[in-house]
């Protein structure tokens, strides 16, 4: 989607329900980690928070050292939390309303999905009903050095107490969630169109839009002038969004992307 389309995406989940969750386990990769905390919270812009639940989990396996100290959730605190098969169907229905909202959103997600078929739950959902806010503080917040959820508390003085822990997290992300869509709403048109054009994006994402080879994008946005920057992270050139629908406008409606 160019800036354009974005606008009235954001625009019309602006309007909708929230279902914003955040979960804590034990690993990064699924089905071998587990899910040991789990909150959601629905919420509407034009009504805020409905209510918020959160629950630890035992799993039924060890939790690592490395996750007490990360989040504070020692193996005394699962051992002692109800079972998995008993929270999980109650949890299974809450995310099932509302715009699915999370910071890594498939990150969250996916541990879901795995948690419910593990019980025979379904979780399956249109993507168009997803919300993931570090996609939108990408759009929103291009320049900032870190995008991360206790960084973003931090810079917008959200009053949470602590980050690591699912409760916490998903009233931050709901701050983030709230304070962001409501500048698209109110905010001039144009000025938010602008921001979005300020994203840097990988070099695929840029070949996607304009319909090209990876190669001919990159030397497409070096002929027109533009200087990408190096990614911290990966090392990789990152690009405006800007620049590629620049192009897009110069040279005609998006080709066959073949490579």
């Amino acid at each position: 989607m160019n800036s354009s389309q974005l606008l009235h995406h954001y625009r019309h989940l602006a309007q909708q329900r929230l279902t914003v969750f955040d979960l804590e386990t034990t690993g990064t990769h699924p089905p071998a980690a587990r899910v040991i905390e789990v909150s959601v919270l629905h919420a509407s812009l034009a009504d805020g928070i409905y209510e918020q639940s959160t629950h630890l989990i035992n799993p039924g396996v060890a939790v690592p050292a490395q996750i007490t100290r990360f989040t504070g959730i020692s193996q005394a605190m699962v051992d002692g939390s109800e079972a998995a098969e008993d929270v999980w169907p109650r949890y299974a229905a809450r995310l099932a309303e509302g715009v699915l909202t999370a910071h890594n959103l498939n990150f969250d997600y996916e541990f879901s999905q795995t948690e419910c078929r593990r019980l025979g739950l379904s979780l399956d959902r249109p993507k168009i009903e997803q919300l993931c806010t570090v996609h939108l503080a990408r759009l929103m917040l291009a320049d900032l050095p870190s995008r991360s959820l206790p960084h973003l508390v931090q810079h917008f003085h959200f009053p949470v107490k602590e980050s690591h822990r699912a409760e916490a997290d998903t009233l931050a992300c709901w701050y983030l969630a709230q304070r962001l869509l409501t500048q698209i709403l109110e905010e001039n048109e144009q000025r938010i169109i602008q921001r979005f054009q300020e994203e840097w994006l990988p070099l695929s994402a840029c070949a996607r839009l304009l319909g090209r080879s990876r190669q001919e994008t990159h030397e497409l946005i070096l002929e027109d002038g533009f200087d990408p920057r190096t990614s911290a992270r990966s090392g990789s050139f990152r690009y405006r969004r800007g620049w590629a629908e620049q192009l897009v406008d110069k040279i005609g409606p998006a080709l066959p992307l073949f490579s």
